[in-house]
């Protein structure tokens, strides 16, 4: 296993890192980072370890919302072999009432994701 030295907060880490993980890796040091320093400039902890929780708390919410974003995303999908946009009035094009709602669940589920836009 590699190991990767990191900063957060300005204090130095030594962390194992997997083989092949050594981008995700600082991609969540970063993110863990960001947060902890937004909680310490807004004065909303003082002591590292406060900071730290607070910043597991709001990534952990962030995620969890996330999920329930998809989840609903998911429970409202058509089932795999059904059609995905209802034909047309007319029996041949696309409802564009359906396309419309389709779309707007998109939005929704990517609008919480920062990862794919």
């Amino acid at each position: 296993m590699k190991q990767l030295e990191v900063q957060i907060m300005g204090q130095g880490y030594l962390l194992g890192c997997p083989e092949g993980g050594e981008a995700p890796l600082r991609e969540a040091v970063k993110r863990v980072d960001t947060t902890m320093c937004r909680i310490r400039d807004a004065g909303k902890g003082k002591v590292r370890e406060r900071i730290a929780v607070l910043a597991a708390l709001n990534m952990a919410f962030d995620l969890v919302r996330q999920e329930a974003a998809v989840a609903a995303a998911s429970a409202s999908m058509p089932a795999p072999g059904e059609m995905a946009v209802a034909p047309g009035p007319d029996g041949n094009g696309a409802d564009p009432t359906r396309i419309a709602q389709l779309l707007q669940r998109l939005d929704q589920v990517l609008a919480g994701d920062g990862h794919l836009l």
